[in-house]
């Protein structure tokens, strides 16, 4: 064993997630992790006090990976209009991407996030955050006519779950699904629009 070796918690995680890919989450052990890295299992234990605590920490930074570049579309300059379809095209697609890409995996940090309670809350809230932040831009531009920005942000969030959250994930395999992607968001956009003067 190498205990003269720098452990931090991101090497750590990373290992994890490979003996995770190697062992599925049902045998995988903090020993194996551990192991992995050439380290007792008492250091990594430095850093994640238990087994809870290095699977929350796993499912945090994989929902990291999707919040991340969505908050980078919120905050760009774009039009509010343009960015709310990019912002939600992007969340769509990055987990599509993950179940189509990777089931098995995809199945492991579903289990995890299901475990993880508080962090998956979060990482919800953070989204809707980012929807809000695009939505009451639209107001300052004039292209969005909205009485309440927050619940608007929650409702969008809700309304496109279907495309979005792994409850649905046997749908993603639909040949239409990106025409019913299409159809959803034209709708959503015209309906957000300041109405026309005639």
């Amino acid at each position: 064993m190498n205990e003269t070796v720098v452990l931090t918690p991101e090497r750590i995680l990373e290992v994890t997630e490979d003996v995770l890919r190697r062992f599925g989450l049902a045998k995988a052990t903090v020993v194996d992790v551990a192991r992995a890295l050439d380290v007792s299992h008492g250091s990594v234990y430095r850093h994640f006090p238990s087994k809870a605590s290095l699977r929350e920490a796993v499912a945090k930074r994989w929902l990291e990976r999707v919040s991340t570049p969505l908050g980078k579309i919120a905050e760009s300059s774009q039009p509010a209009p343009a960015r709310l379809e990019r912002w939600l095209r992007a969340l769509f697609a990055a987990k599509q991407n993950r179940v189509l890409e990777d089931p098995e995996m995809f199945a492991t940090y579903l289990t995890l996030a299901q475990e993880a309670c508080k962090t998956v809350k979060a990482h919800k809230e953070c989204l809707i955050g980012q929807l809000e932040q695009i939505l009451s831009d639209g107001v300052k531009q004039g292209t969005f006519q909205l009485a309440d920005v927050g619940e608007t942000a929650r409702a969008i969030f809700d309304a496109t779950s279907r495309f979005h959250h792994p409850s649905h994930s046997d749908d993603w395999r639909d040949p239409q699904l990106a025409a019913r992607i299409d159809t959803l968001l034209a709708l959503l956009l015209r309906g957000l629009e300041v109405p026309r003067k005639r």
